[in-house]
């Protein structure tokens, strides 16, 4: 089942979106920078790599990789590797997935304020809503560095929600991963999966964790507010 527009507008005081693989589609980016970045250290990307460090902050990703394939680098210069190697993408390449920017303006028409709670790095967030002109859209940023805890628990989405002014209850959450759509849940929110062909998770499984589920924005109704 799909969330309504109409519904949202009734029911829902504060929307949050994951930013990778749920508003921009950026998850084939990063196998080819892990393939390359670890292809440094003489190692091919292990097909579990991607699902292992899914939620996960950019901090918890660096210590996993270094821990797993024992990299020589701090973890501050594997996060600045990353970011590097990542940035230029962001900041030109990225796109946004279809119907992201007449959600928003719908919402921002509707007085529904929204917020972003993303695992990537400060950096490269801040690049790619520049670059789309978004970032007004947004009055709560908050990324994997201000918690204590990645997905799946609940901490990123909770700290949103508390800066949005909100209960839990009254958001509503768009995410992708497995491990996203858990920490919304576990946070006692509304959670809406979206497809994303690089997530490892199949529908069955998203639908099961979630509310609500849309192969991509483009499929909400706007007819009850344009007709």
């Amino acid at each position: 089942m799909k969330p309504s527009t109409e519904w949202i507008k009734s029911n829902i005081k504060g929307v949050i979106f994951d930013l990778d693989g749920t508003m921009i589609d950026s998850m084939s980016m990063w196998d080819d920078i892990d393939i390359e970045y670890l292809a440094r250290f003489g190692y091919e990307l292990p097909d579990d790599y991607q699902k292992k460090i899914e939620g996960l902050s950019f901090h918890e990703v660096a210590v996993y990789t270094k821990k797993r394939f024992q990299i020589p680098d701090s973890v501050e210069q594997m996060m600045q590797d990353w970011n590097d190697m990542a940035f230029d993408f962001y900041q030109n390449r990225i796109p946004l997935k279809p119907g992201v920017r007449k959600f928003l303006q719908f919402l921002e028409t509707n007085a529904i304020p929204c917020g972003i709670a993303t695992s990537n790095s400060p950096e490269l967030l801040g690049a790619v809503l520049d670059s789309h002109n978004i970032r007004n859209f947004f009055s709560v940023i908050v990324t994997g560095s201000e918690v204590a805890h990645g997905k799946p628990a609940p901490d990123i989405y909770l700290h949103a929600a508390d800066r949005l002014q909100l209960k839990p209850s009254e958001c509503l959450v768009f995410e992708d991963v497995e491990a996203g759509l858990l920490a919304a849940r576990s946070a006692g929110m509304n959670v809406c999966a979206v497809y994303d062909k690089y997530s490892h998770i199949s529908v069955p499984e998203a639908e099961a964790l979630s509310d609500y589920y849309l192969n991509g924005f483009e499929e909400l109704d706007y007819e009850a507010f344009e007709g």
